[in-house]
């Protein structure tokens, strides 16, 4: 590893806290926080609570996307970023798709539990092939984009630990929602589904953090690319001051 490749490590306790801070503020920001959380739970958990009062599929299906879209709504009034929001929008519309179209109240929650089956799989998949997606999601995030895969190989073993943990837990959920998607009814599904929604999620967020607070700083592709082009720029300057 060259000078320009090793990443710019803290040695100080308070420059190790800054780091760790720095990451705990980019993994909010890439899974979208809070806000994020409240967005992806809330037309779940309206669906699952009318329908458990009511059992009308079609008063809880708009419901959710009802709410859906208003988060949406919300976000462009405010000018906040919409892709959290849009991506609850999608999958809530394939929900009512799926359920309008069988009947089935417990196939609105089919589309997800299958999106998380692959993304499970995905995250194993990838890591095996030597390409981890939580590297993929959160490079651009740290500014590394790819570099993490040849020139830092500690963080690269950080990602591919971070994805395998995704992985597991995103399966293990899967192994508990399908066999109740078979036998359980709508309401118990509902309710453990909005149960699974938040603490596996915060589990392997923690994960990540716990990993790539121990591994090597990214590399500031960004920043080097700047640096080049300024002295790109300084080296035509003095060429022609010759």
């Amino acid at each position: 590893m060259t000078s320009l490749d090793k990443p710019t490590e803290d040695t100080t306790a308070e420059g190790g806290h800054d780091s760790r801070a720095v990451t705990q503020d980019a993994l909010f920001e890439a899974f979208g926080g809070l806000r994020g959380m409240i967005e992806t739970v809330l037309p779940g958990l309206l669906f699952v609570t009318i329908y458990t009062i009511n059992k009308d599929l079609h008063l809880s299906a708009i419901a959710a996307l009802g709410v859906s879209l208003l988060l949406v709504a919300v976000r462009l009034v405010m000018k906040d970023t919409v892709k959290h929001a849009f991506s609850g929008v999608f999958g809530v519309a394939f929900g009512v798709v799926f359920a309008m179209m069988t009947g089935n109240a417990k196939d609105f929650y089919l589309p997800g539990m299958l999106y998380t089956l692959g993304l499970g799989l995905a995250y194993i998949i990838t890591t095996l092939c030597g390409v981890p997606l939580i590297g993929l999601i959160l490079g651009p995030v740290f500014k590394e984009n790819l570099s993490w895969r040849k020139r830092n190989p500690g963080r690269k073993k950080a990602y591919a630990k971070a994805s395998y943990a995704w992985g597991a837990i995103l399966l293990a959920k899967c192994a508990i929602l399908f066999p109740l998607y078979w036998w359980a009814d709508t309401e118990q599904l509902g309710w453990v589904l909005v149960a699974l929604k938040i603490p596996p999620f915060l589990l392997a967020v923690w994960l990540t953090w716990v990993f790539l607070a121990k591994a090597p700083a990214p590399i500031d592709v960004f920043a080097e690319m700047e640096a080049a082009e300024k002295a790109e720029k300084a080296e035509k300057e003095r060429q022609a001051a010759d």
